[in-house]
C-alpha cells in the first residue's frame, strides 16, 4: 500500500454577523488549487465545534482540507493565506481568523484536542501551545481566535459524518431576499428525503435550507450521501445566479456534541449531555412562550427548558407528568437551565392516585385529615386514607424520541430520522 504524504490546512473565525462564510472562503481557494493543478484528498470538511463558545462564528464551524505535500505545496500555502486575507470580516472585532497547516499523521492526542473543542472552552493561548507542540504551522490575524477551531477542524474523527452541499450567491445579491422557488424545494424534500433531511419545517412553513443571514449562502442541503445531493440539486430552482457550489463532509446531525452523564450532579455549565431523570414537576409556561420543570436523579436535580423558539414541541414537552423517567438531551446554557434538543421516554407515569368511587357512583371527597373519606351525595363514609391508583391513558409513549422542530435545532443535533 503506497502511503501518502499529506497537507492538512484548517481555517476558522473569518465570517461575522453582518457577511461572509468561512465555507465560502474555502470554496473559493478550492477554486484557485484546481486552477494551479491542487488536488483534495477526500471532500472539504465542515466541523461544527461547542455550541456554547462564548466567542462563536455564527455556527461555530472551522473548515479542513486536505492535499498531497508534493512540490505545490506552499502554493497551496500562499493560496490559503491569500484568500483568508482578502475575504475575511476583519472589520468586526471578533473577526479574528486563524490558519493552520500540518504535515502528517492526526495522532490520539489530536483527536483528543477536537472534542475538547467540541465539549469544552480553549483558550488561544492553550490552542497555540498546542499547535507548537504537535507541530502545526500557525498563522493568526489580529487575535487569531480563529486557530482553536482550524486546529480541530483538521484534527476530529469522522467516524459518523453528514454531508453538505452549499450553494453561493453573486456578490451583488448579499443582504436580498433569495430567490429560491419554494414549491420546488417541497418537492426536492419529497423526493430525496430521509437522504436529506432539514430541508423544511412543515408545522411552522419554514424553508429551512435558506439561510437567514447576508452571507453568500443562497442555500444549503444536508444528508446522508452525496448521490442524494446531486439529485436535490438538480429539484431545486432559483431565480438568481449560482457563482459557485462546494459539498462538504460534516459532523453536522451526528450528536457528537453530545456526552454521555451518569448522574445530574456530574454535569457542568456549557457542556451537552445526555442524563436520565425523573420529572419533578408538571412543566409550566411563563411570559415571554418558555417552559420550564425540573428532572431530578439521586445525585441532585436540573431545570430543563424548552424555549418559545421549539414552538410546538413546547407542547409535547407540557404532556410530561411527575414520575416519568425521561433522558434528555441538550446543552446547559448561562443560567444552568438544560436546553433541551430532544428526550426519549423511558418509562411514563400511567398511574394516577384519586379519592374512591362510593356505593352511589359519585367520586368521594376527603372527611378531613386521617378521617377518610364522604360521599357527599348520600352521606356514606369510609375510615381508609388511602386513595385508589387508576391507570391512565398518555399522549406521550414509552421508548418513543420526541425533538426539537427544524427551525429550532442546532447544528450538531441528531435528528430523529437518523438515529
Amino acid at each position: 500500500m503506497i502511503m501518502i504524504n499529506i497537507l492538512h490546512i484548517g481555517i476558522d473565525d473569518t465570517d461575522s454577523p453582518d457577511g461572509m462564510c468561512t465555507t465560502y472562503l474555502a470554496s473559493q481557494i478550492i477554486n484557485e488549487f484546481e486552477k494551479n493543478g491542487i488536488e483534495l484528498v477526500d471532500y472539504p470538511r465542515l466541523i461544527r465545534l461547542n455550541p456554547f463558545a462564548r466567542f462563536k462564528t455564527r455556527g461555530n464551524g472551522g473548515v479542513s482540507f486536505r492535499i498531497k505535500n508534493d512540490d505545490k505545496a506552499n502554493l497551496a500555502k500562499e493560496i490559503v493565506l491569500d484568500e483568508v486575507e482578502k475575504l475575511s470580516m476583519f472589520d468586526c472585532d471578533n473577526t479574528n481568523p486563524g490558519v493552520i497547516f500540518y504535515d502528517g499523521e492526526i495522532t490520539k492526542e489530536m483527536e483528543n484536542y477536537a472534542f475538547r473543542a467540541i465539549y469544552e472552552f480553549i483558550t488561544i493561548e492553550e490552542a497555540e501551545e498546542f499547535g507548537k507542540s504537535v507541530g502545526c504551522q500557525i498563522h493568526k490575524f489580529k487575535k487569531g481566535r480563529g486557530i482553536i477551531g482550524s486546529i480541530a477542524a483538521i484534527s476530529l474523527p469522522l467516524d459518523d459524518y453528514t454531508f453538505e452541499l452549499l450553494a453561493y450567491r453573486a456578490s451583488e445579491n448579499y443582504g436580498t431576499k433569495r430567490q429560491i422557488d419554494y414549491d420546488s424545494v417541497y418537492l426536492m424534500d419529497k423526493e430525496t428525503f430521509p437522504d436529506t433531511f432539514e430541508n423544511i419545517d412543515y408545522s411552522e412553513e419554514y424553508i429551512a435550507i435558506e439561510p437567514k443571514t447576508p452571507c453568500p449562502v443562497l442555500y444549503g442541503i444536508r444528508s446522508n450521501n452525496v448521490e442524494a445531493l446531486e439529485v436535490a440539486k438538480s429539484i431545486v430552482k432559483v431565480a438568481e445566479p449560482i457563482v459557485d457550489w462546494c459539498i462538504f463532509k460534516t459532523n453536522q446531525h451526528t450528536d457528537m456534541h453530545i456526552q454521555k452523564a451518569e448522574s445530574i450532579s456530574e454535569m457542568k455549565k456549557f457542556g451537552c449531555y445526555e442524563v436520565v431523570g425523573e420529572v419533578k414537576n408538571k412543566p409550566t409556561i411563563i411570559d415571554g412562550g418558555h417552559m420550564f420543570f425540573y428532572i431530578k436523579d439521586e445525585s441532585g436535580e436540573i431545570e430543563c427548558g424548552a424555549y418559545e423558539p421549539t414552538k410546538n414541541f413546547r407542547k409535547t414537552v407540557s404532556y410530561l407528568m411527575p414520575g416519568d423517567v425521561i433522558k434528555v438531551f441538550g446543552g446547559i446554557g448561562e443560567q444552568n437551565t438544560f436546553n433541551i434538543e430532544k428526550f426519549q421516554v423511558i418509562k411514563l407515569n400511567d398511574i394516577e392516585y384519586q379519592n374512591p368511587i362510593c356505593e352511589c357512583g359519585k367520586r368521594m371527597t376527603s372527611a378531613g385529615k386521617n378521617k377518610g373519606f364522604k360521599c357527599k351525595k348520600c352521606g356514606n363514609k369510609i375510615a381508609s386514607d388511602e386513595k385508589v391508583p387508576i391507570k391512565i391513558n398518555r399522549f406521550l409513549k414509552n421508548a418513543q424520541f420526541y425533538e426539537t422542530p427544524v427551525s429550532a435545532r442546532r447544528h450538531l443535533s441528531k435528528p430523529i430520522c437518523r438515529m
